[in-house]
């Protein structure tokens, strides 16, 4: 990602039944009651009194991204159900992906968590704690119509995108593809449109957030859909072993009481459960 996103950094609401009212009240740490305690339920700390602090990286349809100016997506309502668990409300903070990827932010005590559709790798691991798997992906190749791919293999000798610092990248450069990064999926999508690029390869679930939108379906068709074995998790700060096991029970619970199913149909698709009964709330 180009140096200059190190310096984009904002704060936003999150829009579900939790994270709605996070302008509401203010809250402090000497006002003597409950709201200026940075100790959450079960003993879990917060960087900020009454907040879940989020950082993720704008925009990463359907997981999250603005729609009419509130964030919204699947990890958005995912984390509401964490936030409310712990009695406080989600902030969401938008901060380009290297930074919560390494761990930064969250060692600098910017955000309690990342949700940002992030891949589960041994790499990260030696930087953040993941919680459980929520989602299981895979990579799509989206193409020209016109382009005549049909394929991964038909990359060779194409003019291929895919996002800076993910795995869709990462796949791409293992298999000898020279990619153009871009740093986010608007821009990944406006580069297939503007003829940038012949084809992308980036997470399936944001290619089926853009064929949504007929001039995106009557121009470009998924050439290839490749099971990378792929799976999702939260991060947090490496030791923070309460908020992890908070995140936990509240994907277990929603897998349970078929909160899951319903969000995950919201925002994804037609829900699978003989594929979701590999981890505690996967697709």
């Amino acid at each position: 990602m180009k140096t200059i996103l190190g310096r984009r950094t904002r704060v936003l609401a999150a829009t579900t039944a939790t994270a709605g009212l996070v302008f509401v009240a203010g809250c402090s740490s000497d006002d003597g009651g409950a709201s200026g305690t940075k100790t959450a339920a079960g003993g879990v700390e917060l960087v900020k009194a009454g907040r879940l602090t989020t950082c993720t990286h704008l925009p990463y349809p359907p997981f999250q991204s603005e729609i009419d100016g509130k964030v919204q997506g699947f990890d958005v309502s995912l984390i509401d159900l964490v936030a409310e668990d712990l009695g406080v409300q989600q902030e969401i903070v938008d901060q380009p992906f290297e930074n919560f990827k390494t761990g930064g932010s969250l060692n600098a005590g910017q955000c309690d968590l990342a949700a940002a559709g992030m891949t589960i790798t041994d790499e990260r691991k030696k930087n953040v704690d993941f919680s459980a798997p929520y989602f299981e992906a895979t990579q799509a190749v989206l193409a020209d119509k016109k382009s005549g791919i049909g394929s991964f293999a038909d990359l060779k000798g194409k003019k291929v995108g895919a996002q800076a610092q993910t795995t869709g990248e990462d796949y791409a450069k293992s298999q000898g593809l020279d990619p153009v990064s871009f740093e986010s999926s608007d821009a990944v999508l406006n580069g297939l449109r503007t003829g940038q690029v012949d084809a992308v390869v980036i997470d399936y679930p944001v290619v089926q957030g853009w064929l949504k939108t007929k001039a995106n379906a009557d121009a470009f068709e998924v050439a290839d859909n490749i099971n990378t074995g792929e799976q999702y998790g939260f991060t947090v700060k490496k030791g923070n072993s309460k908020l992890v096991a908070a995140i936990n029970k509240a994907l277990a619970d929603a897998k349970s009481d078929g909160t899951y199913k319903k969000l995950y149909e919201q925002w994804i698709g037609p829900y699978d459960e003989p594929a979701a009964s590999a981890s505690p709330a996967a697709s």
